[in-house]
């Protein structure tokens, strides 16, 4: 079969085109650039827990010697410090690392990748879509036809992809704009990341505003200094003055020592493509949203497209395209992007409203903090990753279902499992592999050897029930999970989603509900009947 088309090799495109290596779809990159990304200090991203540990298990490599992990969070408001965090284990920290460092890591596993075929100066201008595939032509020194099962446009905020299917982008423009310095001094405290608003060494008004320090390897730092409305343009020498004062401000006397690596400015927009699929062609990344204000951060949202598109490619590359599974990538992404633009929309007027009565309002400076404290460290409806609670592969109620910590449709939490050969693992490191993983809660099991718990129990039976699952599923054990009683059977999707919580060994439920997670429906007559096939055999082969 022919391999998946990405056009654009930024973090989202080389992201897909990982996950679907690692799930053994081959894949196509088109860059347009000649493959050297330009090291630029003041461009950086922050990736949260989830993202970063998707980018670690795809690239084999320990994003944070490239970056910095924050110590810790404070937020200021004229001379008060209005909140404190301190990182931990129970409260882990973001990474924050230059974009160039990760695009490097991510062209460097995509090169050893035999799967990966990365074609530099390869400007796209034409796409035809067929019943069996999809035909895209590019210009430039590697002008040719390439021939792709899928395309996917991780083009960016001009997609080329998006232009060609006619899709529209609706938005706003310039909802904030950010003056930006990197670099290197002594701040007063090191390895923590600062939100200051309304600093005392700025005048009353908008353009008091607010200035935020995040901490970068080597002593540098990355410092925004939100600008008022307007298109005035940033001049060097206004830049420096910036820097100067807050400089100055900070330390609490002169401007101490600096040294000045990188600056710009950086404008924030908010869009939302209409459609993020048009038959085989699909929008990811910035090509399909934009978003980034009050210090969430859109990078982390194109990684979880990617993560979420790439095992729905690769089932369909596999077993035949299933319309419904392809579709709900639409379905499950576009409606968690769209509510976080509602979220920072409703927000922005409430936090930037320029005073006037709010801000006299008891308690008004604190909430606001509240905001962009979420947004900044990836909280509340500003950022917390987003959870499939209305997807269309969610399954029918089950007779079986019981609530645990995670509710369905979020995140799963990364607990210690027990392998099938034995091993002691993270979940998520079994995560992106093609296959559902159904996960055991068996206190005591921890301490025994495999070939003891898995012929105890229920695990005879839940063997059976997973081999007999209409796709491939790894089977694993854990001794406790949040909210999970002894004997609870969790289903989780390939992108470490909860599908459903079973009390017990309940095959014929587990397999209606890993049918659902795969796009077909779940009461229908075929799916009952497999499912007390399933049921019949895992009691016939316990026995």
């Amino acid at each position: 079969m022919d391999p998946v088309i990405i056009v654009g090799a930024g973090p989202v495109g080389l992201t897909l085109a990982l996950a679907l290596a690692r799930q053994e779809v081959p894949s196509v990159v088109l860059d347009e650039g000649s493959g050297k990304e330009e090291p630029r200090a003041a461009r950086t991203v922050v990736l949260r827990e989830d993202t970063a540990a998707l980018l670690e298990r795809l690239t084999g490599a320990a994003l944070g010697d490239a970056g910095v992990r924050w110590a810790g969070w404070r937020s200021m408001r004229r001379r008060q410090v209005m909140r404190e965090i301190t990182f931990d284990a129970a409260e882990p920290a973001p990474l924050h690392l230059a974009q160039h460092a990760l695009t490097a890591a991510l062209r460097t596993a995509a090169a050893a990748d035999p799967l990966i075929d990365i074609a530099p100066d390869s400007r796209l201008d034409a796409i035809e879509q067929e019943r069996s595939g999809v035909n895209a032509r590019t210009r430039g020194p590697n002008g040719t036809w390439w021939r792709g099962s899928y395309l996917v446009g991780c083009d960016g905020p001009r997609s080329t992809v998006r232009k060609l299917q006619d899709i529209r982008f609706p938005g706003r423009t310039a909802v904030e704009r950010h003056a930006v310095a990197a670099l290197r001094a002594e701040l007063p405290w090191p390895g923590h990341a600062l939100l200051h608003r309304t600093p005392p060494w700025r005048t009353s008004g908008p353009s008091a505003g607010e200035v935020t320090a995040r901490p970068l390897p080597d002593g540098a730092w990355r410092l925004d200094w939100l600008l008022p409305p307007g298109k005035d343009l940033v001049t060097p020498e206004h830049l420096v003055a910036r820097v100067r004062e807050t400089l100055a401000g900070w330390t609490g006397g002169s401007t101490p020592p600096y040294e000045l690596l990188d600056t710009g400015v950086h404008t924030v927009h908010h869009r939302l493509a209409r459609r993020w699929r048009v038959g085989r062609v699909f929008l990811a990344g910035d090509a399909a949203h934009l978003l980034g204000a009050l210090g969430t951060q859109g990078l982390d949202e194109g990684l979880r497209d990617a993560d979420n598109l790439a095992w729905k490619l690769a089932s369909a590359w596999h077993h035949g395209p299933h319309e419904a599974l392809l579709d709900s990538y639409q379905a499950e992404r576009r409606a968690v992007v769209a509510a976080r633009l509602r979220a920072a929309d409703q927000s922005l007027p409430v936090v930037r409203g320029g005073g006037g009565l709010r801000a006299y309002v008891p308690g008004a400076a604190r909430n606001h903090d509240a905001l962009l404290t979420e947004g900044h460290l990836g909280r509340g409806a500003l950022g917390t990753p987003g959870a499939y609670t209305g997807s269309p592969l969610a399954p029918v109620p089950l007779e079986a279902e019981i609530p645990v910590g995670t509710p369905p449709g979020a995140q799963v939490a990364d607990v210690r499992v027990t392998a099938e050969d034995g091993t002691f693992v993270r979940l998520r490191s079994r995560l992106g592999r093609g296959a559902l993983l159904v996960v055991l809660v068996a206190p005591g099991t921890g301490v025994w050897d495999r070939k003891h718990w898995m012929t105890a129990g229920v695990m005879p039976r839940l063997a059976a029930a997973v081999t007999a699952l209409p796709c491939p599923a790894e089977l694993l054990v854990t001794e406790s999970y949040p909210g999970a009683p002894a004997h609870t059977v969790l289903l989780v999707r390939p992108d470490g989603h909860l599908v459903t919580a079973l009390s017990g060994v309940r095959p014929a439920d587990l397999y209606a509900a890993a049918e659902a997670t795969l796009g077909g429906a779940a009461e229908t007559d075929s799916g009952v009947e497999a499912g007390a096939q399933a049921e019949a055999g895992a009691g016939s082969r316990a026995r």
